[in-house]
């Protein structure tokens, strides 16, 4: 090895620690505090004897932790489900017709992405107010003759996640737009003039060629909304409480984490040791999620 290897290889080294820092610092550190803590009996913040896993087994097979834990998994399980197939395909949508240079394509490129820009604290908040059984929304559905479709909408137990859900998918969608309108307007022109001297229609070019060119981009939005849909926290916090009202039915498996580890009216006294087990499995099931969902979706990858 030369010396300009050996600089060279100083040099990258001194650019890559910063950021390996951060990770080990604020991932991979609490990463292994939680599992560290999920390993001992808490009596509040005095750590006590080793139990080993006994939490985990507390949260996944005795009650009331088993029943909250896949209530809370259950409700997060709707958003992956939900953000998946409405969030991203409109995105997919708008990113696909803004790609065919629509007219004030600009325009409407900012108008998209500024609800990302808000703060989530505000979003929430308001919309919490705008959903009230006297707020904005069934104000407006009273004026425009709909009296019938007005709602507690965050009070009944049917709807109040999809409530909730409704406003993430809001607020987040201009994001998956601009990441697919990236991604097709960086496909070569040759594709989709050879598909139209082909006679190759809108529907049969977007199904045919665009979805396969874009598989990259799709498995990134894919992960981004598995690891945001396992650790949805302040949306619900903000619109319905921490302990997930009405009857848990916004509950995620973020605010049983919080209200366990920190305490909280329905949970009583801060429960370390079950609080760091549940944010392991949230660790757990995130990395075994994301990677199972790049392996699905690399077999798709077309390349140019």
């Amino acid at each position: 090895m030369t010396r300009v290897d050996v600089r060279k290889g100083l040099w990258i080294t001194l650019f890559v620690l910063p950021g390996l820092a951060v990770v080990g610092v604020f991932i991979l550190l609490p990463l292994f505090v939680s599992l560290f803590n999920s390993l001992f009996n808490w009596q509040q913040l005095i750590r006590g004897g080793f139990v080993g896993l006994d939490n985990f087994r507390k949260i996944l097979l005795a009650d009331p932790y088993r029943t909250r834990f896949f209530n809370a998994l259950g409700n997060n399980l709707k958003w992956f489900i939900v953000t998946m197939l409405v969030q991203n395909s409109i995105g997919l949508l708008f990113g696909y017709l803004l790609s065919r240079k629509v007219a004030a394509g600009g325009f409407y490129k900012r108008i998209f992405f500024i609800p990302v820009l808000f703060s989530i604290v505000a979003v929430g908040f308001l919309w919490g107010l705008y959903l009230k059984p006297n707020g904005l929304v069934n104000a407006f559905l009273k004026l425009v003759g709909l009296p019938g479709w007005t709602h507690a909408w965050l009070g009944e137990e049917k709807i109040a996640t999809f409530s909730v859900i409704v406003v993430n998918i809001w607020r987040w969608v201009g994001f998956p737009s601009l990441v697919f309108l990236a991604a097709i307007d960086s496909l070569p022109g040759e594709c989709f003039e050879a598909a139209y001297l082909d006679g190759a229609r809108e529907w049969t070019t977007f199904w045919k060629i665009v979805i396969p060119l874009i598989v990259p981009a799709i498995t990134v939005i894919t992960v981004l909304t598995i690891i945001g849909s396992l650790n949805v926290f302040e949306q619900v916090y903000t619109m319905t409480g921490l302990d997930g009202p009405p009857n848990y039915s916004t509950d995620t498996i973020g605010t049983l984490f919080y209200r366990t580890a920190f305490g909280s009216v329905d949970s009583g006294n801060p429960q370390i040791g079950i609080g760091s087990a549940i944010g392991v499995v949230i660790y757990l099931l995130t990395f075994v999620a994301s990677i199972g969902s790049i392996v699905a979706t690399r077999s798709r990858e077309v390349e140019l």
